[in-house]
């Protein structure tokens, strides 16, 4: 059974880290340094920000993060985007992934968000089934991106 998912904590950076490992291997590693500390505490306070965590054998396994954009269409309703989802790879295809998703997507809807945007680099046919299987549309947007 999946344990709650819930907002990460503050002095579980570290794990989140190692989580990232996952997701993007060649990415440099981070040190935590006194900067790099100040910049999770601000990302922490910021009330549009959600960083969704499943912990099970006393290490982060999945994880997701949503931001709350304010908007002035749609009736000025903000919308939501996810980003970094990932599992560690012994917990994959037990849900957990299904359930960080389904908890940002109530996140949105309880901030009045009119839609959740989910963005992957992965092409790989069952990770896109996943995110379909989880509710979302691959062919309702076309996004373009600039790498800066």
């Amino acid at each position: 059974m999946i344990k709650k998912v819930r907002q990460i904590k503050y002095e579980e950076l570290k794990s989140l880290l190692s989580l990232y490992e996952y997701l993007i291997p060649d990415d440099p590693k981070l040190k935590i340094d006194t900067a790099l500390k100040e910049h999770w505490k601000e990302i922490l306070s910021d009330p549009d920000y959600f960083y969704l965590v499943i912990e099970e054998d006393e290490m982060l396994v999945c994880s997701c993060n949503l931001t709350i954009i304010k908007n002035l269409t749609r009736s000025a309703r903000p919308y939501g985007i996810i980003e970094n989802v990932v599992t560690h790879p012994d917990y994959r295809n037990k849900g957990y992934g299904t359930a960080v998703l389904k908890k940002a997507v109530n996140i949105a809807q309880e901030n009045n968000c009119y839609k959740v945007v989910l963005t992957t680099s992965r092409k790989d046919e069952n990770i896109l089934n996943f995110y379909e299987n989880a509710g979302f549309d691959r062919g309702e947007k076309t996004a373009f991106i600039v790498r800066i």
